[in-house]
Protein backbone atom coordinates (compact mmCIF):
# COMPACT_ATOMS: atom_id res chain seq x y z
CA UNK A 1 0.00 0.00 0.00
CA UNK A 2 1.39 3.23 -0.88
CA UNK A 3 1.49 5.65 1.76
CA UNK A 4 0.43 9.84 1.37
CA UNK A 5 4.45 10.52 1.97
CA UNK A 6 5.39 8.31 -0.89
CA UNK A 7 2.96 9.80 -2.97
CA UNK A 8 4.10 13.07 -2.48
CA UNK A 9 7.78 12.29 -2.63
CA UNK A 10 7.21 10.70 -6.21
CA UNK A 11 5.30 14.21 -7.28
CA UNK A 12 8.43 16.23 -6.08
CA UNK A 13 10.86 13.71 -8.31
CA UNK A 14 8.75 14.19 -11.33
CA UNK A 15 8.64 17.45 -10.76
CA UNK A 16 12.35 17.80 -10.52
CA UNK A 17 13.02 15.76 -13.55
CA UNK A 18 10.72 17.67 -15.65
CA UNK A 19 12.22 21.11 -14.14
CA UNK A 20 15.51 20.51 -16.77
CA UNK A 21 13.71 20.00 -19.92
CA UNK A 22 11.15 22.94 -19.29
CA UNK A 23 14.14 25.37 -18.67
CA UNK A 24 16.30 24.03 -22.03
CA UNK A 25 13.30 25.60 -23.79
CA UNK A 26 13.82 28.72 -25.91
CA UNK A 27 11.83 31.66 -26.10
CA UNK A 28 9.85 31.81 -29.06
CA UNK A 29 12.12 34.74 -30.66
CA UNK A 30 14.88 32.79 -29.82
CA UNK A 31 13.87 29.99 -32.12
CA UNK A 32 12.92 32.32 -34.94
CA UNK A 33 16.66 33.64 -34.82
CA UNK A 34 18.03 30.66 -35.23
CA UNK A 35 15.42 29.34 -38.00
CA UNK A 36 16.59 32.60 -39.73
CA UNK A 37 20.25 32.31 -39.10
CA UNK A 38 20.00 28.96 -40.45
CA UNK A 39 17.58 30.26 -43.71
CA UNK A 40 20.33 32.91 -44.51
CA UNK A 41 23.18 30.34 -44.15
CA UNK A 42 21.47 27.63 -46.60
CA UNK A 43 20.72 30.45 -48.59
CA UNK A 44 24.85 31.45 -48.92
CA UNK A 45 25.36 27.87 -50.00
CA UNK A 46 22.91 27.40 -52.06
CA UNK A 47 22.72 30.45 -54.15
CA UNK A 48 26.24 29.97 -55.87
CA UNK A 49 25.33 26.49 -56.75
CA UNK A 50 21.99 27.44 -58.55
CA UNK A 51 23.61 29.85 -60.37
CA UNK A 52 26.55 27.38 -61.67
CA UNK A 53 23.55 25.05 -62.72
CA UNK A 54 21.43 27.86 -64.50
CA UNK A 55 24.48 28.63 -66.05
CA UNK A 56 25.41 25.40 -67.26
CA UNK A 57 22.05 24.74 -68.83
CA UNK A 58 21.43 28.66 -70.55
CA UNK A 59 22.99 30.03 -73.90
CA UNK A 60 26.08 32.36 -74.37
CA UNK A 61 24.57 35.33 -74.70
CA UNK A 62 21.85 34.96 -71.62
CA UNK A 63 24.97 34.74 -69.66
CA UNK A 64 26.10 37.97 -70.10
CA UNK A 65 23.02 39.79 -70.07
CA UNK A 66 21.86 37.97 -66.62
CA UNK A 67 25.34 36.23 -65.20
CA UNK A 68 23.82 36.48 -61.25
CA UNK A 69 20.94 34.09 -62.84
CA UNK A 70 19.29 31.47 -60.73
CA UNK A 71 17.28 30.03 -63.31
CA UNK A 72 18.45 28.70 -66.76
CA UNK A 73 17.81 31.68 -69.31
CA UNK A 74 17.22 30.14 -73.11
CA UNK A 75 17.60 26.50 -72.21
CA UNK A 76 20.03 24.77 -73.80
CA UNK A 77 21.99 21.23 -73.12
CA UNK A 78 25.01 22.20 -75.97
CA UNK A 79 27.47 22.62 -72.68
CA UNK A 80 26.66 19.14 -71.46
CA UNK A 81 26.56 17.57 -74.96
CA UNK A 82 30.14 19.37 -75.58
CA UNK A 83 31.78 17.90 -72.47
CA UNK A 84 30.28 14.52 -72.90
CA UNK A 85 31.77 14.10 -76.65
CA UNK A 86 35.09 15.22 -75.40
CA UNK A 87 37.27 11.66 -74.56
CA UNK A 88 39.47 13.45 -72.08
CA UNK A 89 36.11 14.20 -69.79
CA UNK A 90 35.71 10.68 -69.38
CA UNK A 91 38.89 9.55 -69.03
CA UNK A 92 39.88 11.82 -65.84
CA UNK A 93 36.29 10.70 -64.61
CA UNK A 94 37.40 6.84 -64.78
CA UNK A 95 40.78 7.85 -63.76
CA UNK A 96 38.89 9.06 -60.64
CA UNK A 97 36.14 6.68 -59.98
CA UNK A 98 39.50 4.22 -59.86
CA UNK A 99 41.04 6.51 -57.22
CA UNK A 100 38.23 6.90 -54.88
CA UNK A 101 36.86 2.88 -55.36
CA UNK A 102 40.24 1.62 -54.64
CA UNK A 103 41.80 3.92 -52.29
CA UNK A 104 39.41 4.21 -50.34
CA UNK A 105 39.07 0.33 -49.98
CA UNK A 106 43.24 0.52 -49.31
CA UNK A 107 42.66 3.29 -46.98
CA UNK A 108 39.97 1.82 -44.92
CA UNK A 109 42.22 -1.37 -44.77
CA UNK A 110 44.99 0.33 -43.31
CA UNK A 111 42.88 2.33 -41.09
CA UNK A 112 40.89 -0.67 -39.76
CA UNK A 113 44.02 -3.16 -39.08
CA UNK A 114 45.93 -0.13 -37.52
CA UNK A 115 43.72 1.35 -35.37
CA UNK A 116 42.22 -2.26 -34.16
CA UNK A 117 46.51 -2.83 -33.07
CA UNK A 118 46.85 0.90 -31.21
CA UNK A 119 42.96 0.32 -29.46
CA UNK A 120 45.41 -2.36 -27.83
CA UNK A 121 46.57 -0.65 -24.64
CA UNK A 122 48.35 -3.62 -23.27
CA UNK A 123 50.49 -4.18 -26.32
CA UNK A 124 53.96 -3.39 -26.19
CA UNK A 125 55.16 -0.20 -27.68
CA UNK A 126 51.24 1.00 -27.90
CA UNK A 127 51.59 4.62 -26.74
CA UNK A 128 54.82 4.50 -28.80
CA UNK A 129 52.79 3.50 -31.61
CA UNK A 130 50.13 5.86 -30.84
CA UNK A 131 52.69 8.82 -30.64
CA UNK A 132 54.38 8.30 -34.26
CA UNK A 133 50.89 8.28 -35.34
CA UNK A 134 50.41 11.49 -33.61
CA UNK A 135 53.04 13.48 -35.17
CA UNK A 136 52.32 13.82 -38.90
CA UNK A 137 49.28 15.73 -37.39
CA UNK A 138 51.16 18.69 -35.96
CA UNK A 139 54.57 18.10 -38.36
CA UNK A 140 53.86 17.54 -42.59
CA UNK A 141 56.54 15.94 -44.72
CA UNK A 142 56.21 19.38 -47.32
CA UNK A 143 56.03 18.44 -50.89
CA UNK A 144 59.78 17.90 -51.73
CA UNK A 145 60.03 14.88 -49.27
CA UNK A 146 56.98 13.44 -51.02
CA UNK A 147 57.94 14.08 -54.31
CA UNK A 148 61.66 12.34 -54.09
CA UNK A 149 59.71 9.28 -51.73
CA UNK A 150 57.41 9.01 -54.51
CA UNK A 151 60.20 8.79 -57.06
CA UNK A 152 61.89 6.52 -55.55
CA UNK A 153 58.90 4.16 -55.39
CA UNK A 154 58.87 4.56 -59.19
CA UNK A 155 55.23 6.26 -58.74
CA UNK A 156 55.68 9.51 -60.50
CA UNK A 157 53.16 9.74 -63.48
CA UNK A 158 51.22 6.81 -62.12
CA UNK A 159 47.52 6.88 -61.56
CA UNK A 160 48.82 4.74 -58.24
CA UNK A 161 50.14 7.77 -56.84
CA UNK A 162 46.36 8.98 -56.24
CA UNK A 163 45.89 5.94 -53.95
CA UNK A 164 49.00 5.38 -52.31
CA UNK A 165 49.50 9.11 -51.53
CA UNK A 166 47.79 9.82 -48.05
CA UNK A 167 47.09 6.04 -47.41
CA UNK A 168 46.45 6.43 -43.68
CA UNK A 169 44.77 10.15 -42.42
CA UNK A 170 46.27 10.01 -38.64
CA UNK A 171 42.74 12.14 -37.60
CA UNK A 172 41.20 9.42 -38.61
CA UNK A 173 42.63 6.62 -37.40
CA UNK A 174 42.85 7.66 -33.97
CA UNK A 175 39.03 8.32 -34.38
CA UNK A 176 38.71 5.07 -35.52
CA UNK A 177 40.79 3.59 -32.55
CA UNK A 178 38.73 5.22 -30.00
CA UNK A 179 35.83 3.72 -31.30
CA UNK A 180 37.19 0.34 -31.01
CA UNK A 181 38.16 1.29 -27.90
CA UNK A 182 34.95 2.14 -26.84
CA UNK A 183 33.95 -1.59 -27.31
CA UNK A 184 33.77 -3.46 -24.51
CA UNK A 185 36.52 -6.15 -23.74
CA UNK A 186 34.00 -8.72 -22.49
CA UNK A 187 32.88 -9.39 -26.12
CA UNK A 188 36.37 -10.05 -27.68
CA UNK A 189 36.85 -12.11 -24.37
CA UNK A 190 33.94 -14.09 -25.24
CA UNK A 191 35.28 -14.93 -28.75
CA UNK A 192 38.31 -16.05 -27.73
CA UNK A 193 37.25 -18.36 -24.97
CA UNK A 194 35.36 -19.68 -28.75
CA UNK A 195 38.80 -20.18 -29.93
CA UNK A 196 38.52 -16.92 -32.03
CA UNK A 197 41.97 -15.38 -33.53
CA UNK A 198 42.33 -12.08 -33.22
CA UNK A 199 41.70 -11.76 -37.53
CA UNK A 200 38.28 -13.68 -36.58
CA UNK A 201 37.33 -11.37 -33.73
CA UNK A 202 38.10 -8.28 -36.26
CA UNK A 203 36.30 -9.62 -39.20
CA UNK A 204 33.50 -11.13 -37.23
CA UNK A 205 32.63 -8.68 -34.29
CA UNK A 206 34.54 -5.19 -34.38
CA UNK A 207 33.66 -4.80 -38.05
CA UNK A 208 30.05 -5.66 -37.84
CA UNK A 209 29.89 -3.35 -34.47
CA UNK A 210 31.80 -0.63 -36.35
CA UNK A 211 29.42 0.19 -39.41
CA UNK A 212 28.70 3.64 -38.68
CA UNK A 213 32.52 4.64 -37.77
CA UNK A 214 33.47 2.69 -41.18
CA UNK A 215 30.87 4.40 -42.84
CA UNK A 216 31.78 7.54 -41.68
CA UNK A 217 35.64 7.48 -42.16
CA UNK A 218 34.89 5.90 -45.71
CA UNK A 219 32.62 8.93 -46.87
CA UNK A 220 35.94 11.28 -45.73
CA UNK A 221 38.42 9.36 -47.73
CA UNK A 222 36.11 9.13 -50.70
CA UNK A 223 35.58 12.48 -50.89
CA UNK A 224 38.98 13.38 -49.98
CA UNK A 225 40.04 10.99 -52.71
CA UNK A 226 37.54 12.55 -55.33
CA UNK A 227 38.06 16.35 -54.31
CA UNK A 228 42.35 15.97 -54.65
CA UNK A 229 43.94 17.62 -57.17
CA UNK A 230 47.06 18.39 -55.70
CA UNK A 231 48.76 15.05 -55.98
CA UNK A 232 47.84 14.95 -59.57
CA UNK A 233 48.71 18.38 -60.06
CA UNK A 234 52.54 17.75 -58.35
CA UNK A 235 52.73 14.35 -59.05
CA UNK A 236 51.34 13.23 -62.99
CA UNK A 237 52.52 15.43 -65.70
CA UNK A 238 50.46 13.19 -68.25
CA UNK A 239 47.05 14.75 -69.29
CA UNK A 240 45.94 11.45 -70.31
CA UNK A 241 46.12 10.33 -66.39
CA UNK A 242 44.84 13.43 -65.16
CA UNK A 243 42.05 13.06 -62.61
CA UNK A 244 38.88 15.17 -62.93
CA UNK A 245 39.52 17.46 -60.09
CA UNK A 246 42.74 18.40 -62.14
CA UNK A 247 40.87 18.69 -65.61
CA UNK A 248 38.29 20.89 -63.61
CA UNK A 249 40.71 22.95 -62.29
CA UNK A 250 42.69 23.56 -65.72
CA UNK A 251 39.42 24.48 -67.71
CA UNK A 252 38.08 26.95 -64.78
CA UNK A 253 41.82 29.12 -64.85
CA UNK A 254 42.44 28.57 -68.62
CA UNK A 255 39.91 31.11 -70.24
CA UNK A 256 40.41 29.25 -73.49
CA UNK A 257 38.68 26.03 -72.83
CA UNK A 258 37.30 25.13 -75.94
CA UNK A 259 40.88 24.32 -77.00
CA UNK A 260 42.23 22.99 -73.91
CA UNK A 261 44.81 20.15 -74.52
CA UNK A 262 43.67 17.29 -75.20
CA UNK A 263 40.32 17.95 -75.92
CA UNK A 264 38.82 18.21 -79.51
CA UNK A 265 38.14 21.74 -80.48
CA UNK A 266 35.63 20.64 -83.13
CA UNK A 267 32.21 21.61 -81.97
CA UNK A 268 28.90 20.80 -84.12
CA UNK A 269 26.32 23.82 -86.32
CA UNK A 270 23.76 23.57 -83.42
CA UNK A 271 26.58 24.50 -80.77
CA UNK A 272 27.94 27.29 -83.00
CA UNK A 273 24.57 28.37 -83.50
CA UNK A 274 23.86 28.72 -79.48
CA UNK A 275 27.68 30.26 -79.27
CA UNK A 276 29.26 27.71 -76.85
CA UNK A 277 31.60 29.67 -74.62
CA UNK A 278 33.98 29.04 -72.02
CA UNK A 279 31.13 30.03 -68.98
CA UNK A 280 28.97 27.39 -70.44
CA UNK A 281 31.68 24.51 -70.05
CA UNK A 282 33.25 25.29 -66.94
CA UNK A 283 30.16 25.42 -65.59
CA UNK A 284 28.60 22.27 -66.80
CA UNK A 285 32.12 20.66 -65.57
CA UNK A 286 31.67 22.43 -62.25
CA UNK A 287 28.18 20.48 -62.13
CA UNK A 288 29.11 17.30 -63.48
CA UNK A 289 32.05 17.00 -61.14
CA UNK A 290 30.23 17.81 -57.95
CA UNK A 291 26.96 15.90 -58.29
CA UNK A 292 27.94 12.29 -58.43
CA UNK A 293 29.93 12.45 -54.92
CA UNK A 294 26.81 14.77 -53.92
CA UNK A 295 24.66 11.76 -54.23
CA UNK A 296 26.21 9.72 -51.70
CA UNK A 297 25.62 12.26 -48.82
CA UNK A 298 22.31 11.30 -48.13
CA UNK A 299 23.21 7.34 -47.83
CA UNK A 300 25.39 7.84 -45.44
CA UNK A 301 24.67 11.41 -43.63
CA UNK A 302 22.79 8.96 -41.07
CA UNK A 303 25.66 7.71 -39.74
CA UNK A 304 27.79 10.96 -39.28
CA UNK A 305 26.85 11.50 -35.88
CA UNK A 306 26.50 8.46 -34.54
CA UNK A 307 29.89 7.40 -35.63
CA UNK A 308 31.76 10.49 -34.49
CA UNK A 309 29.74 10.76 -31.03
CA UNK A 310 30.65 6.46 -30.48
CA UNK A 311 33.92 7.41 -31.73
CA UNK A 312 34.77 9.98 -28.53
CA UNK A 313 32.54 7.74 -25.19
CA UNK A 314 36.54 7.01 -24.28
CA UNK A 315 40.17 8.22 -24.45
Amino acid sequence: MVTPQETQFDTNEIKLINRPQLLDRNPAWVQALIYLILIALALITLLPVLNVFAMSLSEAHAIYEHPLMLVPYSFTLEAYHYIFSTSILLRSFSVTVFATVVGTFFNLAMTITGAYALSKTKMPGNKTLLWICIFPMLFGPGLIPSYMLLKSLDLLNSIWVLVVSGLVVPFNLILMRNFFWSIPDELEEAMRIDGASEMGILWRMIIPLSKPAIATIGLFYAVGHWNDFFTGLFFITDNTKWSLQVLLRSIVIDMNALNMRGVSTAVSQDSAKVMLTPENIKAATIIFAVVPILLVYPFLQKYFVKGIMLGSVKG
